[in-house]
């Protein structure tokens, strides 16, 4: 039977080879609007991984719909970029669109020279705390007209297909709120009203481009917005695009920026949203695209076979690894490199104004000066820690063809992986430690597992060069009666290695300690598989099942000594991670110092003096220590090293990782 991933798929006239399409994502790699060499490599590596259909942007449509990082097609002067980028696609073997997008009330006039940002009416967003201009409707029939010009920039450029974005909090997703609509005039009021600014666009885009040129828009299947869209009037409006508008594919995704149900983070279970895609697929005749958490083929097939979608939109999956559409197909599909959903390296990049990049993948973003050529001299390397660092760094020094040997003092290769992969939510990042372990097993590295390295044991193999990633050791906070029996490391909670009674107290609330309250917070709650019997079933309400499944039977506390817990939680991740806090009853106590721990509790400081907390178990999540207590002897002996991940300075897998591959492939 074949494979319904590698089935062809045709959307208007355009045949697509396979159903994996490679939705649009800021990169902030543009130059004043002008594609880069920086984008046409990053695109150029995912059409040879074999994806059937890219599409970048989002690109701007005129001097407000964006910013100088987006891809500019506002005027015929970007076209040559445009076309270049086009041919580096398609000469790749992918077919090429182009997304195009106004921000509407989401840009910040920081970006617009100080103009203020636009909308249907003057709603303030809360994601930039600015208040739009609401549109004349001159001004909406311009932007109408705007789109349509931006289309017919594409088309010439040499793209095989045209996207709209129609959803996310954008512009033509304000038109259709009546959360941010609050016209009345012939745009807002009734639904019919509200989509005719999108519907407009699409017709005025179909009479530019010509009736054979693929038209696709992105929309939402739900906005997750209170007061906003649901399910219900996005399936009319999705019927009405295809039906009034002439749109030969939609590509469904989820939410808008403000929302808060988390769509993107490793919280949500991969494939979770294809219930709205297969909600639209019911209503169309055309190619429908589920889009987020969809980063291995096995759930991409399912989703297809299943008809909840007829082709699948894999982003972030193919920032981690370009090749994964053509490991799939050729089955060898254990050396793919997951997204784990982190969101580190590109969401949080974006926040820092800085161009995507990728834990998972040190190479993303950097395509253009990543080439691991063949070393003239190869090396003898030990790399001594299995962890992330240690790993990637021993991938790269093979893959310029140095003799590597990883030396781990554990059982098995993965190290803090592990640790983080612990609380709800986070599994995916034990999928990093399995997919850079397969990495390592696949390349001619030898693996020396229960191995502490010494003197004797470097004498013995006279190494050339030593890459020390040795990571972390907890700390233990010089605390009265720290020492105490019911006093346990978070490390070894994360690990299930220790038991903790029913309240717990724990001193350090950064991200090791919300994890580990968030591990604790579950004990005792409903899982997803019973959860779902019982509602079949209609054993208990609605409520009563909400409450089961979010009340465990701990009683947890944490105490942090600044102002606010989860600091060094990425942005993505952080207000899911507190959201969740909340959910679970955590109590959190900040601008709180530990003083003593006693036989019955733990006595503690705050801004309304002392108190006595009762605890059952203590648990520390105090931070930690580099553990690179080899170092001096490496240099002693004159042997070529690098310091790496944790061991050099404490940090996040991210930066692990980068380390890791920075070191290996550094090596001359």
């Amino acid at each position: 039977m074949r494979d319904p991933l590698f089935a062809p798929i045709q959307i208007n006239t355009l045949d697509l080879k396979n159903r994996i399409y490679l939705p649009a994502m800021h990169l902030g790699m543009a130059v004043d609007f002008e594609v880069t060499d920086q984008i046409v490599e990053f695109y150029a590596e995912r059409a040879r991984g074999g994806a059937g259909m890219i599409c970048v942007g989002y690109a701007t449509v005129d001097d407000l719909s964006g910013n100088t990082t987006n891809i500019g097609a506002h005027a015929d002067a970007f076209i040559p970029g445009l076309t270049r980028l086009a041919d580096a696609i398609k000469d790749n073997g992918a077919r090429s669109c182009v997304q195009l997008n106004h921000a509407g009330r989401y840009n910040f006039s920081f970006f617009l020279n100080g103009k203020q940002p636009v909308a249907p009416s003057a709603v303030a967003s809360r994601m930039t705390g600015e208040t739009p201009k609401a549109l004349e409707i001159d001004e909406i029939n311009q932007i109408v007209d705007n789109f349509a010009q931006a289309a017919r920039r594409v088309k010439k450029a040499g793209f095989d297909a045209v996207e709209v974005l129609s959803g996310t909090g954008y512009l033509i997703s304000e038109f259709l709120s009546p959360l941010t609509n609050q016209r009345t005039d012939e745009y807002g009021g009734s639904l019919e009203n509200r989509m005719r600014f999108g519907l407009d666009t699409m017709r005025a885009i179909r009479k530019e481009v010509g009736s054979d040129f693929p038209l696709i828009v992105r929309m939402n299947g739900n906005d997750f917005m209170p007061g906003g869209q649901g399910r219900d009037e996005l399936r009319q409006y999705a019927k009405a695009l295809v039906e009034e508008a002439g749109v030969d594919a939609l590509c469904i995704n989820v939410g808008w920026h403000e929302a808060r149900v988390p769509q993107i983070t490793a919280s949500v279970p991969r494939g979770a949203f294809a219930y709205l895609s297969r909600g639209i697929k019911e209503v169309v005749d055309v190619p429908v695209i589920a889009s987020h958490r969809i980063n291995d083929p096995d759930t991409a097939r399912e989703l297809i076979s299943d008809g909840m979608c007829d082709m699948v939109a894999m982003g972030r999956s193919l920032i981690a690894d370009p090749y994964l559409p053509e490991k799939a197909e050729e089955g060898r599909e254990e050396e793919i490199l997951h997204c784990i959903a982190c969101a580190q390296g590109c969401f949080d990049n974006l926040f820092k104004l800085k161009h995507v990049e990728c834990l998972c993948n040190p190479k993303a973003g950097h395509e253009c000066d990543t080439a691991c050529d063949i070393a003239k001299n190869p090396k003898k390397v030990m790399v001594i820690g299995g962890g992330a660092a240690g790993m990637n760094a021993a991938i790269a020094a093979a893959d310029r063809g140095h003799q590597v040997t990883i030396y781990e003092k554990d059982d098995e290769l993965g190290g803090q992986l592990y640790l983080a992969a612990a609380p709800p939510g986070r599994e995916e990042f034990a999928e990093l430690a399995y997919d850079l372990e397969s990495q390592v097993y696949h390349r001619d590295i030898d693996i020396r597992l229960n191995q502490v390295v010494d003197e004797k044991l470097i004498d013995q193999e006279k190494p050339d060069h030593i890459i020390l990633a040795t990571g972390a050791t907890p700390m233990t906070p010089p605390i009265p009666g720290v020492e105490l029996p019911h006093v346990v490391q978070a490390w070894d909670v994360l690990a299930d290695r220790v038991y903790t009674g029913k309240r717990v107290v724990i001193i350090g609330g950064g991200a090791v300690g919300v994890e580990t309250a968030l591990l604790l917070a579950e004990k005792g709650t409903l899982s997803g598989e019973v959860l779902k019997f019982l509602f079949v079933n209609k054993a208990e309400t609605p409520e009563v099942l909400y409450e089961l499944a979010t009340r465990g039977t701990k009683q947890i506390t944490i105490i942090e000594m600044i102002d606010k817990i989860g600091k060094d939680f990425g942005k993505t991740t952080r207000w899911g991670m507190l959201q969740d806090v909340k959910r679970y009853g955590v109590e959190s106590k900040v601008t709180t110092k530990a003083l003593e721990i006693t036989n019955t509790g733990i006595k503690i400081e705050t801004a309304d003096g002392t108190e006595e907390i009762p605890a059952d178990t203590v648990v520390l999540a105090a931070g930690s220590r580099s553990a690179n207590d080899l170092q001096a002897l490496i240099e002693a002996k004159g042997i070529a090293c690098d310091v790496i991940g944790d061991a050099q300075h404490i940090g996040m897998a991210f930066d692990a990782v980068h380390q890791g591959f920075k070191a290996g492939v550094s090596i001359r």
